[in-house]
């Protein structure tokens, strides 16, 4: 196994050079009303049809994952929200209005994530969007000391709107559910390394996810095996999924292939180790934005009414994730957004 981890390449080939993405912190995301938190895996990690219903609790409030016949949505099907994420907050920061329908051209998904475009790559995008709009999350919610049930799904709905002559999809339209879209909103966003769509096994993925929240910018941060496996979602006994967090280890120790954090498993604690491999500083560089026209602060007022312009504009700078092309429209857009989520 050691010959065979030394030789095989960790990490896909990287197919189409591309820029940094934003990921959705999906697991602590809006509704925040509704959740103190979803830190519990949402998406599978198996590669074949997963229709199992996962149930879990955390502090007395009950979370359901609900497949449709298709399976639950897969960790590989989350590219898709991941790209629609990076497009609306691009839209953002460069002042546009944007809302819950996303349409985007297949091609450029395809090659954003690190996916084929040839036939197979259309024909699994396809069952991807099948697999998110059927998966559906159920919790119980207390408001004003009742107990509330709601349900919501991962996408409301997905559409074809343009297909080429010979029947593949050229330009999709993806309606983001509530959930997702006001997450987008309150900027609950993350930089996402783009090695993270060459990750060969499921797990790595959801492994760097876990790594990337709670670790962030900090030196190192432990957590139980145990309680990795739950935060994972893996179906593995304990003694298989061991081995496989050992295997994810020394490959990284060979290879060093894992995005942004070491993995360490330490033997005596049945713990997993994550180590920052200082890249963050670099993938989430301080954004410097010059002054900004003063005239723009009346035009700022008329859209946030009753608001401290200069608080928002504030939080404007702090929600930056790089600089934008024209500084006064983003901060109009970004005062508009502000003042209407708070009606």
């Amino acid at each position: 196994m050691v010959k065979d981890l030394q030789t095989r390449p960790p990490l896909l080939p990287d197919r189409h050079p591309q820029q940094d993405f934003f990921v959705c912190d999906i697991f602590d995301a809006a509704p925040k009303g509704d959740m103190a938190s979803m830190e519990h895996p949402i998406f599978s990690l198996s590669t074949k049809p997963d229709t199992r219903i996962r149930e879990y609790e955390r502090n007395g409030i009950q979370i359901a994952i609900k497949p449709s016949v298709d399976g639950v949505a897969t960790i590989y099907d989350r590219d898709i929200l991941i790209y629609c994420i990076s497009q609306l907050i691009n839209g953002m920061n460069e002042g546009r209005s944007i809302s819950q329908t996303v349409r985007f051209k297949a091609y450029d998904m395809l090659v954003a994530t690190n996916r084929n475009t040839a036939g197979t790559g259309y024909t699994q995008l396809k069952a991807a969007m099948e697999r998110l709009a059927g998966t559906r999350i159920s919790t119980n919610i207390v408001t004003g000391g009742k107990e509330i049930f709601r349900t919501f799904g991962l996408i409301e709905s997905a559409e074809v709107v343009r297909e080429t002559r010979d029947g593949r999809m050229q330009e999709v339209e993806i309606k983001l559910s509530d959930w997702v879209f006001n997450a987008i909103e309150s900027k609950e966003v993350l930089t996402l390394h783009r090695d993270y769509f060459r990750l060969r096994k499921p797990l790595e993925r959801r492994i760097y996810e876990i790594a990337r929240k709670h670790v962030g910018k900090k030196d190192s941060w432990r957590i139980g095996l145990r309680t990795l496996q739950k935060k994972c979602g893996s179906n593995s006994k304990p003694r298989e999924f061991r081995r496989m967090v050992k295997e994810i280890a020394e490959e990284d120790r060979l290879h060093d292939h894992m995005p942004d954090y070491g993995v360490f498993y330490i033997e005596d604690d049945d713990q997993v180790e994550f180590r920052s491999k200082g890249t963050l500083a670099v993938a989430e560089p301080q954004v410097t934005v010059p002054l900004l026209d003063p005239d723009i602060y009346e035009t700022a007022r008329a859209l946030a009414p009753g608001w401290d312009v200069y608080v928002i504009e504030q939080e404007w700078r702090n929600w930056l994730r790089e600089p934008p092309k024209n500084p006064e429209a983003a901060f109009l857009g970004f005062c508009r957004t502000w003042a209407d989520r708070r009606k």
